[in-house]
């Protein structure tokens, strides 16, 4: 198969279409998760055996989008609403103190040595099928809503010509972005609907022709002399080698006077939304896990992140089960591994997370909200919606809820994806979805 890499997919595809069809059907009606409904949420979430079966289980949900005036469903005493729509691959979102919503309309950056040849070449396929193959806008929107009501009027560039940005934060008069290959750094008026300039780069972070987890989200300290950074791995489980992990699957801490920077937390495999908790004052994270262990394992989760503190990757996963399939193993650092908080349920793709202290949506009182992406890889599907965790005395306690459901409709087609969520100044989710282009907005019925 080595020499069919430099051939031209059209001929890979007469040549070898059938094989791939057939071994990604195989995939697909392979093995089904076996765990009853939630057992792999909670705080003592069910860890069942690994069941990787002959090839990897592929079950993606063709892309449909919202038709018809379909929209998502929010839980009862909620609804939702169109902040805005017709965006392009709204990814993240960052609300600043004004009012004013930023999102970041981003997509992969070329990555020619992720999967090259005609792996790469099904990949993006697939990608393509998932509504997530796109051409990266490379830039943040403006969205203002001028007379309350819900919906944005305003719509602006805010700042362009970026490179696949994601995390955003204001400390002062100065806007960082996390870009796939370093932290930018910019001045900022309030009010203003737009950044002119380049600005200037704080700190490069991994990337490089591989970059196979390529977001980075950032969060400042309360106080704002430091940003944390999440950086996730290059591979599944460290197959390429460790030396291509270095730095990566990590949460990064940058002093913002010196501009030094440090690995605060690894062995997460990868980290995106983060979170303070104002109770304790810890930082939290939601993170993916790894793939290719069947549809129950490994479930992603939410946890609070400790300084120095090791999660596993990719030695082992949900504390201290060993990954077999990582040689050699390490098991000084397995002896050290930190199980998470809350499990969210294998292959979510939890992404988004914003705390709430209940003002806003007293009937839930505090914790967190989490966007799920959806699965690829598991059957049934999973996530494909955003939900609520409660805390009390600074951590998880109860079950989750669904807030808003619906990305999915009954014949599997996926009208919508969750990432990115925020809390707006009005009272309201904001929950930005890449595969309807739409930014949706969730407020409690008074």
């Amino acid at each position: 198969m080595a020499d069919l890499d430099h051939e031209h997919p059209g001929a890979l595809l007469r040549r070898c279409g059938a094989l791939w069809v057939l071994a990604l059907g195989l995939a697909a009606c392979g093995e089904t998760a076996k765990l009853p409904p939630n057992a792999d949420f909670g705080a003592q979430p069910r860890i069942v055996t690994p069941d990787p079966g002959l090839l990897p289980t592929v079950n993606i949900a063709p892309v449909r989008g919202w038709r018809g005036g379909a929209m998502p469903q929010a839980m009862p005493g909620f609804k939702v609403q169109r902040f805005a729509d017709g965006l392009d691959h709204p990814r993240w979102l960052y609300v600043l103190p004004n009012g004013d919503v930023l999102v970041a309309e981003s997509n992969a950056p070329p990555r020619p040595d992720d999967t090259p040849g005609l792996r790469g070449w099904v990949t993006e396929k697939l990608m393509q099928q998932a509504g997530a193959a796109s051409r990266s806008a490379d830039r943040i929107t403006l969205l203002r809503d001028t007379n309350g009501d819900g919906v944005a009027d305003l719509r602006t560039v805010f700042l362009p010509g970026l490179r696949s940005p994601f995390g955003m934060a204001l400390v002062g008069e100065d806007f960082y972005v996390a870009n796939t290959d370093g932290i930018g750094r910019f001045p900022y008026t309030m009010g203003d609907t737009a950044i002119p300039g380049n600005g200037e780069r704080l700190v490069s972070l991994p990337a490089g022709s591989i970059n196979h987890h390529w977001t980075k989200n950032i969060i400042a300290t309360p106080d704002g002399s430091k940003l944390y950074a999440t950086v996730g791995s290059n591979s599944n489980v460290g197959e390429r080698g460790m030396e291509a992990e270095a730095g990566r699957a990590a949460i990064w801490e940058i002093d913002l006077e010196t501009r030094k920077a440090r690995v605060f937390a690894s062995g997460i495999r990868n980290p995106n939304g983060m979170a303070w908790e104002p109770q304790t004052g810890r930082l939290w994270t939601v993170a993916n896990e790894r793939d290719e262990l069947g549809s129950d394992l490994v479930p992603d989760y939410l946890t609070s992140v400790q300084e120095g503190g090791f999660y596993g990757w990719p030695y082992s996963y949900y504390g201290q089960h060993v990954d077999e399939r990582v040689v050699p193993q390490r098991p000084d650092l397995v002896a050290r591994a930190i199980a998470p908080d809350y499990a969210l349920g294998a292959h979510t793709a939890s992404l988004g997370l914003a705390w709430s202290d209940g003002k806003a949506f007293p009937r839930l009182g505090s914790g967190m909200f989490i966007g799920q992406h959806g699965s690829w890889n598991r059957k049934p599907y999973s996530g494909y919606q955003v939900i609520f965790v409660p805390f009390e005395n600074g951590k998880p306690e109860g079950p989750h809820e669904v807030v808003l459901s619906g990305f999915l409709n009954t014949e599997g087609e996926a009208r919508g994806r969750p990432v990115g969520v925020a809390l707006d100044r009005r009272g309201g989710l904001l929950v930005a979805d890449d595969v309807g282009n739409a930014i949706w907005r969730v407020t409690a019925v008074r």
